[in-house]
């Protein structure tokens, strides 16, 4: 161990952000934001800590009264000589089995939907994911999201500019 107690030639990164989907607020009115935990392999960790991960096609549902996350893409940790991991297999997230419940329930009566939004490692170093229960959104709607976007980025220019 080197003077800072971290292994030395460990290259990876040890807390931050992994994957983002950046698509998923213009795409769904997001209402309320989760946190779950994932249970992963070891090769799907290894995987994750070097920043390789896409989830910008993924969406979480229910089987069984458990949320799984489905078409997560965590590609194969190339070092590793006997194990690896399936890329896209569905991944089951950790959460209290009452915010389940809940969860699923908005799913199925109000037309809601579970969209992830980012995957990231927290302070103690395990990987979460931030889930957000969302709504989809029409054209118009996205449109005049733009269009606030655009009024508010030209309100602060003036502002800028004037004041």
């Amino acid at each position: 161990m080197s003077k800072d107690k971290t292994p030395r030639g460990s290259g990876m990164i040890a807390t931050g952000r992994v994957a983002e989907n950046r698509r998923a607020r213009h795409e769904y009115a997001v209402h309320e934001t989760f946190e779950a935990g994932m249970i992963l392999h070891g090769t799907e960790v290894k995987s994750l800590r070097l920043g390789r991960a896409n989830i910008s096609e993924s969406y979480a549902g229910g089987k069984q009264d458990e949320l799984f996350l489905f078409n997560c893409h965590i590609p194969e940790y190339g070092n590793a000589r006997h194990f690896t991991h399936e890329p896209r297999r569905p991944r089951k997230l950790l959460m209290h089995k009452r915010e389940v419940r809940r969860l699923l329930g908005a799913v199925s009566r109000e037309g809601m939907t579970l969209v992830p939004l980012s995957l990231y490692f927290n302070s103690r170093g395990i990987a979460k994911l931030q889930l957000g229960l969302a709504k989809g959104k029409k054209t118009v709607d996205k449109r005049e999201s733009v269009k606030q976007r655009d009024w508010n980025r030209q309100k602060a220019r003036i502002l800028r500019d004037k004041g």
